[in-house]
């Protein structure tokens, strides 16, 4: 596997709550790569969580922050980086994805409410109907998401450690479509 990737980091996108952070961290395992989560990131250099930075420079604040971060993070290599999920908004942050393999995690929205409903460090979701609100944010990044070299529709029977070994097993044709294309050979 490592072979074929190069050494090419890996970005997981997709909607909070998505397992982006969890299955990252396996896949950097069994790539021998370095694990980051953009997130976190943020509020080390911040320091703040990023429910006060939502409140003290509001989403622009945070967007600003995060775009920082990344642009950072794509001059390393061998990296699995698991991105936040309104990251792929600014067009300057999907541009910077690019030196890399960028993998949709498809979540049905549905799942993420479930998986949502206790958290409350989601700036994002205070509000009245946050189902609702998760379905307006997936309406708006769908065509953003749909650009990634690999989708993975998730199966909600599927263990994080289920789909890690997927993604990593479906890598490889990523490749070999995208060196069609010219992208990543």
């Amino acid at each position: 596997m490592s072979n074929v990737v190069k050494g090419l980091n890996i970005y997981l996108i997709g909607m909070m709550g998505a397992g982006k952070s969890t299955v990252g961290r396996l896949i950097a395992n069994q790539l021998d790569y370095h694990f980051f989560d953009t997130d976190g990131l943020i509020s080390q250099v911040a320091g703040q969580s990023i429910n006060e930075i939502f409140a003290t420079a509001g989403e622009e604040g945070f967007r600003d922050l995060e775009t920082q971060v990344i642009s950072e993070l794509c001059a390393y290599k061998n990296l699995v980086v698991a991105t936040g999920g309104g990251l792929i908004i600014r067009q300057k942050n999907w541009s910077y994805l690019q030196h890399g393999v960028v993998v949709w995690l498809d979540v049905p929205v549905e799942q993420l409410y479930a998986r949502l409903q206790e958290d409350t460090t989601r700036p994002l979701l205070r509000d009245p109907d946050p189902l609702g609100k998760l379905k307006r944010l997936l309406s708006d990044r769908l065509n953003m998401y749909a650009q990634a070299d690999l989708h993975i529709q998730v199966d909600s029977h599927e263990t994080a450690d289920e789909l890690a070994a997927r993604i990593l097993q479906e890598i490889p044709q990523a490749f070999k479509s995208e060196n069609q294309n010219g992208k990543l050979s």
